[in-house]
C-alpha cells in the first residue's frame, strides 16, 4: 500500500491533526516506509502456528494478584507534582 495525499488528508481528519504543507511530502515518505516494512510480516508462514502460540516453554507465567500498598510510592509520585496536599494533587479550578 502506498500513501498519497488523499490518504494523508483522511488521516489528518481522523486524527484531528494538522500537518504543514512543507512537511506533507516527508510524512508521506515516512508512512510509506513504515507500511512497506510492516508488509514484510505478510511473508511469514503462520499457517502451522496455533493462535495461542508462545515462545515460552509452558506458556506465560502468572504472578499472584495480591494487593500491595506502599506509602512511599504515593509520596514519590506526589513529590514530582507542582503542588500537592494531603496525598492529593492541587490543580487549577476548571469550572467556576
Amino acid at each position: 500500500m502506498q500513501i498519497d495525499s488523499t490518504i494523508l488528508e483522511n488521516l489528518e481528519k481522523l486524527s484531528h491533526l494538522h500537518i504543514d504543507e512543507d512537511k506533507k511530502v516527508e510524512i508521506i515518505a515516512q508512512l510509506s516506509d513504515i507500511l512497506s516494512y510492516v508488509e514484510n510480516l505478510n511473508e511469514l508462514d503462520t499457517d502451522h502456528l496455533d493462535a495461542s502460540f508462545s515462545t515460552l516453554q509452558g506458556g506465560t507465567l502468572m504472578r499472584s494478584d495480591e494487593p500491595y500498598c506502599d506509602s512511599a510510592i504515593s509520596h514519590d509520585i506526589l513529590s514530582n507534582a507542582p503542588q500537592s496536599q494531603d496525598d492529593f494533587f492541587i490543580v487549577p479550578a476548571i469550572i467556576e
